[in-house]
Parts: structure tokens; C-alpha cells; sequence
């Protein structure tokens, strides 16, 4: 089966301005999917992927006409002082059944990332994260899971029998899926009075990593590291204040600036080891004067200025390019190594594996913030390295 079975072309000319697009529009750069399906033999780097599905949206339906709104956007934007590869595969629209379409998801996904080619979604509901997290099924990797979300989506999950799940439960049927490739989950920006203590509970319990709002707001650079690990990144559009992004049945008054939003796409985009993005629950019933689908379509263009400005630089390869950091603070045998990318000025910090943990490696490389190194030659124990460690045992 030919990826193109699983796709419908666009509309350009329902998106595209009247007077057409500059020559330095991303409209003039994109390779569309409108009479014919991109060569994806050809060099690739971002591939743009529509799901047309809202049937599991909760409290959200109308997020399936969500794409085309913010292609239209997206297309007049100029693109940057790089050359983009880019594709557009068109919409996959709602299958039969709700599994049909997480079924073409999944394998979409899983046929780019293996072609190291980004897939960058474009929901529908935020349930197809769980679609996304498929397609590594097979790719025989864990995965650092990063979900920006002013909830945790939880709730019990009653498609036992299927891979069907909800906007509002996905996670859950992350958490429990068999086999287990997940090897941590972050979210950016809940909202305490959205959690409840019993969640809360369950990320201390499985040492995952959640940062509050509150944590974060006028101070995104603590986002960074976190994004830095991830492999699969979420974003709901509810987590963007309402003021700023509307177009959400489920918007809130409080959530990330837009500012905020655009800074964590091009941290998205900067990491190396990020193979796809979606970005959900964008619904254009809601969109005042388009204000949501412009903004989203600003956060894609952070995340593709990202991508064509990475330094390629996670460690530790030539070695030459890396200063090596060693603490005097020592625990079980192990001192804590840190080590600082020349290139970048980003850091990470060496946790090794319990033995028996690893027949390849010693270590395992999470990144880290400058102020880790500092708990540390302090004489404290950085929060991110034992959690880690307990992850790794």
C-alpha cells in the first residue's frame, strides 16, 4: 500500500490568496499534494500531515475542519534565510471508524520518522496523539513523550478492546500500552485546579516530568531541556490562553501567551533527536478574525526556523566539541558528570545505568540547565538526575 492511499489532496485554490503567493512565500516553497502526491524519494525534511478527526474530540467537535485553516495561514508566511524542504501530503480524512484512522496515522508516521523525514500533524483531536505514539511501535526505540496541555488526560479509558481512545483518556492508553517503549512523559504548563492530587500521585510515582504554568510563565527558558529530550512532541491548543487562542471549545482564561507558544515550537524544532510534532484541537467554529489559525500557523514556522537551525550537537560526537564538568558530589560510587556543548552553550548531565542496565552504554545523557551544574558543585543532588536514575533501574 502506497502512503498516498491513506491521503486527499488539497484544495489550493479555496486556500490561496486572490493575487496568488510571492515567490518567498512558503505556499511558493511547499510541495503540495494537489495533482499529484509528493516525491518523497526526493530530499525531505518536514512533511505536513491534515487528520480530518474530531469523533473522539471531547467537547470539541468541528476540530476536524482545522487544517486547511491553518494552511491558509501558514502558506502567505514568508519562509526564512534557509532553503525549506518541505512537503504537504493533503488530509486523511475520517476513516470508517475512528481506529481507521488512527491505523493510517500510525503508519504514515511510522513510514517518515523511519525515513528521517519530520511528520508535522495538523488535528483533530488531541486523542491522535496516542496514533502518533503508535507509529514508534516498531521502530524499536523508546521514546521521550513531551505533551503541552493544561490538563492531564487521564480520565479511565473504555475502548479496552481497541486502540480507540479520547482527547481526555489518550494518555492513560499510553501509560498502559503493551509493549511498554515509553521511557518518560513530560507536560509544560498544567494548571493545579485541572489536576487532580491522585494524578499528581501517579507522575510521582512513575518519576514523569510536569512543570505548572506557573512555573514556567515569563520564565520559558526552563522549557527548554525538557523539549530538548523529547522524540514526540503534543500540543493542544487549549493551553494557550483564550485571549491569545479562542478557537477551542475547551479555551481557558488563563495558558501561555502566544509569545510563550511560538518560543517553545522553535525549542521543538532545535532539538535534535525530535522525529514529530502534532498540534490539536484547534476548532475554526471558534476563531475570531482567524486570530487562532494565525498563531498556529506562527508556531509551525517557529518549529520549521528551529529545525533549519539546529546545531546538531547532541553529545558526544567528536568529543572535541564538549566541555566535560565532574563534581565533587558522589552517590552510590557515581560522580556527577556534566557536560557543556561548545557549539550551543547547552548542557546535559551524565546518569549512569545500575549495573546490568545497559550492555551498550555507561551513561544515559539527559539535558539540563546551567543551574543543575551549580545544585550540584553546591553540594545537592539535582532533582533531574535521581529521577532519572530511577528510571533507568
Amino acid at each position: 500500500m502506497s502512503l498516498s492511499d491513506f491521503f486527499t489532496p488539497i484544495d489550493l485554490d479555496a486556500i490561496a490568496p486572490k493575487n496568488g503567493y510571492y515567490t518567498s512565500h512558503l505556499g511558493s516553497k511547499i510541495s503540495a499534494y494537489t495533482d499529484s502526491f509528493p516525491d518523497l524519494d526526493q530530499p525531505t525534511d518536514i512533511a505536513i500531515i491534515g487528520v480530518q478527526e474530531d469523533r473522539n474530540a471531547v467537547n470539541n467537535p468541528g476540530c476536524a475542519l482545522a487544517p486547511d485553516y491553518v494552511r491558509e495561514k501558514l502558506y502567505q508566511l514568508h519562509e526564512g534565510s534557509y532553503t525549506t524542504k518541505i512537503v504537504d501530503l493533503g488530509n486523511i480524512r475520517q476513516g470508517e471508524s475512528i481506529t481507521d484512522t488512527y491505523y493510517a496515522l500510525k503508519t504514515v508516521v511510522a513510514e517518515l520518522v523511519k525515513n528521517d523525514i519530520i511528520p508535522l500533524i495538523i488535528g483533530g483531536g488531541q486523542d491522535l496523539t496516542y496514533a502518533q505514539y503508535l507509529g514508534y511501535e516498531d521502530l524499536e526505540q523508546k521514546v521521550d513523550l513531551v505533551v503541552i496541555d493544561s490538563h492531564f488526560d487521564l480520565e479511565e479509558d473504555d475502548n479496552n478492546d481497541t486502540i480507540a481512545t479520547t482527547s481526555t483518556s489518550y494518555l492513560s492508553k499510553i501509560f498502559l500500552h503493551e509493549p511498554n517503549y515509553l521511557f518518560n512523559y513530560s507536560n509544560l504548563g498544567y494548571q493545579t485546579f485541572f489536576a487532580s492530587q491522585d494524578s499528581l500521585r501517579v507522575m510521582e510515582k512513575l518519576y514523569f516530568d510536569v512543570h505548572r504554568l506557573g512555573a514556567l510563565s515569563y520564565n520559558i527558558a526552563v522549557a527548554e531541556p525538557v523539549i530538548r529530550n523529547a522524540n514526540m512532541v503534543s500540543f493542544d491548543i487549549s493551553a494557550i490562553k483564550s485571549s491569545d487562542a479562542g478557537a477551542n471549545a475547551n479555551a481557558t482564561p488563563n495558558g501561555f501567551y502566544g509569545e510563550e507558544a511560538c518560543q517553545i515550537c522553535r525549542y521543538a524544532g532545535f532539538n535534535d533527536k525530535l522525529s514529530s510534532i502534532g498540534f490539536y484541537e484547534f476548532n475554526p467554529a471558534y476563531d475570531n478574525n482567524g486570530q487562532t489559525a494565525a498563531l498556529l500557523s506562527q508556531m509551525i514556522w517557529y518549529f520549521i526556523d528551529g529545525v533549519y537551525n539546529r546545531k546538531k550537537d547532541f553529545p558526544l560526537s567528536p568529543k572535541s566539541q564538549y566541555l566535560i564538568y565532574k563534581t565533587s558530589l558522589v552517590h552510590d560510587d557515581h560522580e556527577l558528570v556534566f557536560v557543556k556543548s561548545k557549539k550551543s552553550d547547552r548542557w546535559w548531565m551524565q546518569v549512569p545505568y545500575p549495573s546490568g542496565g545497559s550492555k551498550n552504554e555507561r551513561f544515559h545523557l539527559v539535558p539540563c540547565r546551567y543551574e543543575d551544574y551549580q545544585l550540584a558543585t553546591s553540594g545537592e543532588m539535582p532533582d533531574l538526575w535521581w529521577r532519572t536514575y530511577q528510571k533507568l533501574s
